[in-house]
């Protein structure tokens, strides 16, 4: 494993990390807890040391899994790696939907509930990265990092960051209690949020990309034929895992694979080493279950992409036709 700067705040991380959401929520039944300890100490064996979660990554049963399984099967290394996540939304479970809404709340009452809620459930002293999840509309983005510069003052907090913000929280944000990081769809399918690569730049803020797979797609590993549970499984609704969109993801997909045969690496290989190559603090956070994918995804920071080979690869996807993806759910203001 490589490792590399998230922003300029002092925050050095493993350069590919471990979004665990997937082990108990959107896809699919939430995964056994036994085997995912076992796969988390893999991780930090080949030397991830930066996981990522959600107070509302759950299920209907325990919407809080997926902390207490980071909290349980981390503990032991606690010391040595590095544990984010978020406050600022709930699910709408009452609402029969799959993906279900999201209702956001950035009171500063309810910020301070859920962070000693999730220092609960993950067993520490402190979080490392805390994220507002998304912005809350009814809420100045000033007093929410008023609430998270105490939560720093306190020792409670370590370093903060937004996920899916605008350019204007970023900056409003920024100038109240600084950011380490913000979090991001971002892949070769989903590039909107270049645009706000100079302004991370000028302010030494790292971004964190999710879905840097496009859920999974880029890995290569499904066809027209998948099938996922749509109760369970929001890749069931996802633009990019529709049967028709195969066809229209076909040259991008032998586009990839070429790549990644010349280079004799996998075409998941090839997708994140593209982010990692497009700038040096940039942190791709690919989730799995299963040990072979976490080990293809660690041999990523291995593949170098020249300055020159990205500017190519940028020029081909900006020039081919492919599917839509997935773009989140979006908020329910209530």
């Amino acid at each position: 494993m490589k490792y590399r700067d998230l922003g300029k705040r002092g925050l050095r991380v493993s350069a590919i990390g471990l979004g665990c959401m997937g082990m108990s929520h959107a896809y699919g039944a939430p995964a056994d807890h036994r085997e995912m300890t076992e796969l988390l100490a893999k991780a930090v064996d080949m030397g991830y040391d930066f996981f990522d979660t959600a107070e509302i990554y759950g299920t209907p049963d325990n919407t809080h899994d997926n902390e207490e399984l980071l909290g349980n099967a981390l503990k032991a290394y606690r010391n040595k790696i590095i544990i984010a996540t978020k406050f600022g939304l709930r699910f709408d479970m009452e609402s029969g939907r799959v993906p279900y809404p999201l209702i956001s709340d950035s009171r500063p009452t309810t910020i301070r509930k859920a962070v000693e809620g999730s220092l609960r459930r993950l067993q520490a002293d402190y979080i490392d990265l805390y994220y507002q999840h998304r912005p809350d509309p009814q809420i100045p983005i000033e007093e929410v990092a008023g609430t998270m510069q105490d939560l720093i003052k306190e020792g409670k907090v370590l370093y903060w960051g937004l996920s899916e913000a605008p350019e204007a929280d970023i900056r409003r944000a920024n100038a109240v209690c600084p950011l380490t990081a913000v979090q991001n769809r971002y892949s070769m399918m989903a590039r909107w949020h270049e645009t706000m690569f100079p302004i991370l730049e000028e302010l030494g803020i790292g971004l964190v990309a999710f879905s840097p797979l496009a859920n999974g797609l880029l890995s290569d590993r499904y066809d027209a034929a998948s099938h996922f549970d749509e109760r369970t499984d929001y890749r069931a609704g996802m633009p990019q895992f529709q049967p028709e969109s195969y066809k229209k993801n076909y040259e991008l997909l032998q586009f990839i694979r070429r790549i990644a045969s010349e280079r004799h690496v996998t075409p998941a290989q090839i997708s994140l080493a593209w982010v990692l190559c497009k700038k040096p603090w940039i942190v791709p956070i690919p989730g799995t279950r299963k040990s072979d994918r976490l080990k293809e995804n660690a041999g990523a920071v291995d593949v170098l992409l020249s300055e020159e080979e990205v500017k190519q690869i940028d020029h081909a996807l900006d020039t081919m036709s492919m599917s839509d993806v997935y773009g989140g759910t979006k908020l329910t203001v209530k």
